[in-house]
């Protein structure tokens, strides 16, 4: 063969960053709705009166900062690293992060939706997402709405980004 092909870095580097501002752009997403989706009302897709009922504010600040805080943390951690390469440690917090996200979801929504469902927790979740909107029907009394099922489709996406970004990258650390 007279010219050898030559290996092709553009597209795996453009696979690379691509996967990377998808993960940034999710994790802006999950962020937003950690901090905002309590406190301020979005039409039907949440009761902000209904969710004050159960969660006194207090209790509901505390709740938010400690959901809020480890989301924050990996987007401002992945923005600063984001040109420079995620350090092995960030991948790993990402990782188990969106990884125990995916288990609540879980254990709070879709076990209890399709397997069996707690009375009390089928009580507080009709007390709080009664009037808000949802495209899926009631079963064993839980009815997850459509704010959750976003949130729990973005959350699968990061897994899945982060799925993509480890099978570009070499282990043990992704750089």
């Amino acid at each position: 063969m007279l010219f050898p092909p030559l290996p092709c870095r553009i597209i795996p580097l453009l696979m690379n960053s691509l996967a990377a501002g998808t993960l940034i752009a999710l994790q802006c997403f999950v962020v937003l709705f950690v901090a905002l989706h309590n406190w301020i009302p979005l039409g039907s897709l949440n009761d902000v009166k209904a969710v004050r009922s159960v969660f006194p504010t207090p209790k509901l600040l505390v709740t938010t900062l400690i959901n809020f805080t480890p989301v924050a943390f990996g987007l401002a951690c992945s923005l600063f690293y984001f040109k420079r390469g995620f350090p092995s440690w960030l991948f790993w917090f990402l990782w188990i992060l969106y990884g125990l996200a995916c288990y609540g979801s879980l254990k709070a929504w879709w076990i209890p939706y399709f397997f069996r469902p707690g009375s009390e927790r089928v009580a507080r979740e009709r007390q709080m997402y009664a009037n808000t909107h949802s495209f899926l029907p009631e079963r064993h009394g839980v009815r997850p709405n459509t704010l959750h099922v976003i949130f729990d489709v973005v959350t699968i996406a990061m897994l899945i980004v982060l799925a993509v970004l480890a099978a570009q990258s070499p282990w043990p650390t992704y750089r």
